[in-house]
């Protein structure tokens, strides 16, 4: 089979497309020929060694596909023919076919693409970690979002009205993303020159009530300071590259939250969680009340300039490298 592989800890230029064996199968996996397979910022430094998990050389890149069952185990609830999204965990997901574990394989509902399909599961369940888990979102709460026109970004803008807030603010850095915010329902958008000015403009003085981060960066100490009290600023990744600190008087004073928000470890470290956001998320997604992601496609042939787009930033909403 076909498949983007990495056999050297050189970044994204490393990703070679190469024939290998098909993998085989084992106890409670489940086997999926594999139509798209999503790109996450993980799979950047995993490509340099970076990440806290390091599959051993030669790996293959990426760990969220959609596609087909192939072969399923009988107790399985999935069957042959479902068209499905899984986590493959590690790589193992831009190939052409891929074995997850049973517990990790959802149906996809009939309304989404696989192509959008391959787009869900990290980014959104993410999200959905962020702001039900670790950020209690209320009814009617304003949530401000970093990188709005990145993965996690369009996903929260995508999500969090379906999820309970009352307005979603954009912060993205050209005039070209914040169309795409809008176009992923932003409720407002603001230019990182000068955020923190618009956002106290926007919200009266008041503040946000959330602020999900993936950047980092030297934008956190004023991401604090645009919390209003009782705020929370989610933790959720650095693809700035810096990682920020913080003075915890300043959390002292307001009376704020800074809260990490690792959705790979909670779903790791608890059995079932992961099927507890799919009852959640899935029948918002079959509704329409949650749109599917518009991701941006990549041939396998270039899954290396794929992943390469998140590493210099230059991506738009979700990546997705395709197969079949």
């Amino acid at each position: 089979m076909r498949a983007a592989q990495v056999s050297k800890l050189e970044g994204p230029e490393a990703v070679e497309v190469v024939e290998i064996p098909e993998p085989a199968s084992y106890p409670g996996g489940v086997v999926i020929d594999v139509h798209a397979a999503g790109v996450a910022f993980p799979d950047v430094l995993m490509t340099r060694g970076l990440y806290q998990m390091k599959p051993e050389l030669p790996f293959v890149v990426g760990g969220e596909v959609a596609g087909v069952v192939r072969e399923a185990p009988a107790d399985a609830h999935v069957r042959a023919g479902d068209r499905v999204v899984a986590l493959t965990l590690l790589g193992n997901a831009m190939a052409e076919v891929a074995v997850a574990p049973a517990q990790m394989v959802f149906k996809l509902p009939d309304n989404i693409s696989l192509e959008a399909g391959a787009g869900i599961l990290f980014n959104d369940l993410t999200v959905h970690f962020c702001l039900r888990n670790r950020g209690r979102l209320a009814e009617g709460e304003t949530v401000l979002v970093h990188g709005a026109a990145g993965g996690i970004g369009t996903s929260t803008l995508r999500m969090a009205a379906a999820l309970g807030a009352g307005r979603v603010i954009a912060v993205v850095s050209t005039p070209e993303k914040a169309e795409v915010a809008k176009a992923n329902g932003a409720t407002d958008v603001v230019l990182t020159d000068g955020w923190l000015a618009a956002v106290k403009e926007l919200t009266g003085g008041r503040g946000v009530d959330i602020v999900l981060d993936p950047v980092g960066g030297d934008r956190f100490t004023d991401s604090i300071r645009s919390l209003a009290s009782a705020g929370r600023l989610l933790v959720v990744g650095f693809t700035a590259g810096e990682i920020p600190t913080v003075k915890v008087n300043r959390l002292l004073l307001k009376n704020v939250e800074v809260t990490g928000a690792a959705w790979g470890e909670w779903v790791m470290t608890h059995p079932g969680y992961l099927a507890e956001q799919w009852a959640e998320v899935e029948p918002l997604l079959a509704s329409g009340k949650i749109a599917p992601p518009q991701p941006v496609l990549y041939p396998l042939e270039r899954a290396a300039e794929a992943v390469a787009s998140l590493d210099n930033r230059t991506a738009t909403g979700k990546v997705v490298v395709t197969l079949r």
